[in-house]
């Protein structure tokens, strides 16, 4: 799911809801084994993570762009539509130097990959005509979570199969003749074209790049270095659908806005994208709280990319959160959670955990 307020639209709707994904899950999912991620169509692979402007999801952006740039086994450039800053959401905001049209203009034959996020909006035209270009010069195109409703936009899930967040997956069909979910997979790939599930796939999916460019091998070693042991695709999917506790939760959560405070976390050029993305996004879905990266000027973060922080002295008196240099990247999610669990109770984690489709059982 893009972002928590798209989230509280279900309180209102959630009976239908329920009984039409149900309805459109048995008549429109099947059970068969996905096609393997293709491999690059150049000698050295380029990668394109794609942003808007106004809002791309955190975890979506920030993990696969850190992730596939740690690997060195690829040119990895982050674009947007414009130049600067790009806000995040559910928090942070980056700054980039580079636009679309400078990468067309620097790689006129394409990526070999596309990323493309969860998105504020799924029908922005330059954001749809870009991603419609690199499809047909061959680049495979890569929906993380959400980023399945932009990627469907450019008509390229039309009779395809398909993962994506769980909440869109009756959407998804609805919107495209011929489109068919595949349960309980993190990724599908079909004829050129990768869906994930939720935000927490970003991670699996990232080292499954890694290993159709580079080998197992080499997969196999970034994810030991982040903590990401398992990106296979096997993904349970049972646990993830609305329920009244969830809903309970959200709706207390969200009414009760005294108890809401600001989560600020300390940052400093150097510190690690994926461990800061992890926390970050988790802290801003519990419906109490809202992360800030707190630091005096811009951080360049380990991937290169800068990072736009809030001044320390705008947040009034935040609960300050610092990320634990020992941690492995990819292992922040669960200790986030844990946090969670012990400041908001077991079931905002649980809230947590739904929309970003993360069960610890199978980790990543």
């Amino acid at each position: 799911m893009a972002f928590p307020f798209r989230f509280v639209s279900i309180v209102v709707m959630a009976s239908l809801q329920i009984a039409s994904s149900a309805a459109a899950h048995a008549r429109n999912s099947i059970s068969a084994g996905d096609t393997s991620i293709p491999p690059p169509r150049q000698k050295q692979a380029v990668i394109a993570v794609l942003a808007l402007n106004e809002g791309t999801e955190t975890t979506d952006f920030l993990v696969p762009y850190a992730v596939l740039r740690r690997a060195n086994v690829a040119t990895v450039e982050a674009v947007a539509p414009k130049p600067g800053r790009v806000n995040l959401m559910p928090a942070l905001a980056v700054n980039l130097p580079n636009d679309v049209a400078s990468f067309d203009r620097r790689y006129p034959n394409g990526a070999d990959y596309v990323i493309v996020p969860a998105m504020h909006s799924d029908n922005d035209p330059v954001i749809i005509d870009w991603i419609r270009s690199q499809a047909a010069k061959g680049a495979v195109i890569v929906a993380i979570c959400s980023g399945a409703l932009v990627v469907g936009n450019a008509g390229l899930l039309d009779h395809r199969r398909f993962a994506g967040h769980w909440y869109d997956k009756a959407t998804l069909v609805a919107r495209h003749p011929g489109a068919v979910h595949v349960p309980n997979r993190r990724y599908v790939a079909d004829h050129g074209i990768v869906s994930t599930t939720g935000v927490s796939a970003s991670v699996p999916i990232s080292v499954a790049i890694i290993e159709a460019i580079a080998g197992r091998a080499q997969a196999r070693s970034i994810a030991d270095s982040i903590g990401a042991g398992n990106w296979e695709t096997a993904h349970d999917a049972t646990p993830f659908r609305l329920e009244a506790r969830s809903l309970r939760t959200l709706v207390v959560n969200t009414l009760t806005f005294w108890r809401h405070e600001t989560i600020a976390i300390p940052v400093k050029d150097g510190i690690d994208d994926i461990q800061l993305a992890l926390a970050a996004d988790a802290w801003s879905r519990t419906y109490r709280s809202t992360a800030v990266a707190v630091a005096s000027r811009s951080v360049q973060m380990r991937s290169g990319l800068t990072l736009e922080p809030a001044s320390p002295a705008a947040n009034g008196s935040p609960y300050w959160v610092r990320l634990e240099a020992d941690t492995l990247p990819a292992r922040q999610l669960r200790s986030t959670l844990i946090d969670i669990a012990q400041r908001y109770g077991d079931a905002t984690r649980k809230l947590v955990e739904l929309t970003m489709e993360y069960d610890e059982r199978g980790g990543f």
